[in-house]
């Protein structure tokens, strides 16, 4: 149960922070098609800063002294990194969408498209391979282990220990934290108010003084920090820590999410631990065992792999079918904004 809970939350905690990233984009009313794009970017720049970073002396001193403390606020910059240059990367989706009112939908496929490809290009270049490595693993740089904290390695907590510490990432903390502020940002703050009135009436809200263009780029923005941070989360937690130009759908996956959990932080949340299951049944279903008594009851009762690699998907297609009616979206989203329309 500790490994099925704690593989969960590896593949939720992405999708969860990259839902987010939707709702801030369709909240303020853009269509942010872009979050598979952003992630591969956002990805491939985590893994290149922590490449590079790496074998500088202060990194690599720290991994040698075995300070476990700098090691993780080492994994933190990178998840910055990664956010900035999401952000940056989002831009050009803000500028098609507000300053050239271009279709939202085909700018973001457009990044979609182009972010893979500029990726493998860049690794291509720099590695001269398809994949972009980081020099180690994350689990002997970033993993959190019993023995880091004065245990000895055959030794074991308690549950809670050996489900939420051993083993696990800050980063999964980090991005569960910032989705708390963040959806208290969005519903509790003035600055959050003034976003969504932009993505449901955006002249009413510039008939009282909110600049919808700025908003709507301030929307747009966090959205790509937090994606880009999610690809790199991605990449570090779940795609042995490496870049291959993919992530494996997870940014349509947070588009499912967000809609099936009506871009509601909290609806979110379950959301994402539901796809987050399924996604580490398909991933890990031969380590499973359910009731700790060394049977692997999902290898044994003799289903395809196949079928298991495609239950993430087919939930997704199930869970839209029966839930997109009654979804409710910014009723402005996609809709370019003009000044002197009423």
């Amino acid at each position: 149960m500790t490994f099925l809970i704690q593989q969960t939350l590896l593949y939720a905690v992405p999708l969860m922070i990259v839902a987010l990233a939707g709702v801030f984009a369709e909240r303020s009313g853009i269509i942010n098609l872009a979050l598979e794009g952003i992630m591969i970017f956002g990805a491939f720049v985590g893994v290149l800063f922590v490449n590079l970073t790496q074998t500088l002396p202060v990194f690599a001193d720290a991994k040698a002294a075995g300070n476990w403390v700098a090691l993780q606020g080492y994994e933190i910059l990178a998840m910055v990194v990664a956010a900035l240059f999401g952000a940056i990367f989002s831009l050009l989706l803000s500028f098609a969408s507000v300053n050239l009112k271009a279709d939202q939908t085909i700018g973001g496929t457009a990044l979609n498209l182009m972010a893979p490809a500029l990726v493998l290009f860049l690794i291509r270049i720099i590695a001269n391979q398809n994949t972009l490595q980081m020099n180690g693993d994350a689990a002997s740089w970033f993993m959190l282990k019993n023995s880091l904290f004065g245990m000895k390695r055959t030794e074991k907590g308690n549950f809670l220990w050996e489900t939420f510490v051993n083993k696990s990432y800050i980063a999964t903390y980090v991005c569960i934290l910032l989705f708390i502020l963040l959806s208290i940002l969005l519903y509790k703050t003035r600055f959050g108010l003034r976003l969504r009135s932009c993505g449901e009436n955006p002249q009413a809200s510039d008939s009282l003084g909110i600049n919808v263009y700025k908003m709507r780029y301030a929307g747009t923005t966090i959205s790509g920090a937090l994606a880009g941070m999610g690809g790199f989360v991605y990449a570090l937690t779940t795609a042995n820590c490496a870049s291959t130009g993919d992530v494996a759908g997870f940014g349509f996956l947070a588009l499912a999410v967000m809609i099936f959990g009506n871009w509601k932080p909290l609806n979110i949340a379950g959301a994402s631990l539901l796809f987050g299951l399924f996604k580490c049944i398909a991933a890990a279903y031969t380590s499973i065992d359910i009731n700790g008594d060394g049977v692997y009851l999902l290898t044994e009762i003799g289903v395809s792999q196949h079928v298991y690699r495609m239950l993430p998907y087919i939930i997704t297609l199930v869970v839209l079918a029966f839930t997109s009616k009654k979804s409710r979206a910014p009723k402005a989203e996609g809709i370019p904004y003009d000044k002197g329309q009423r």
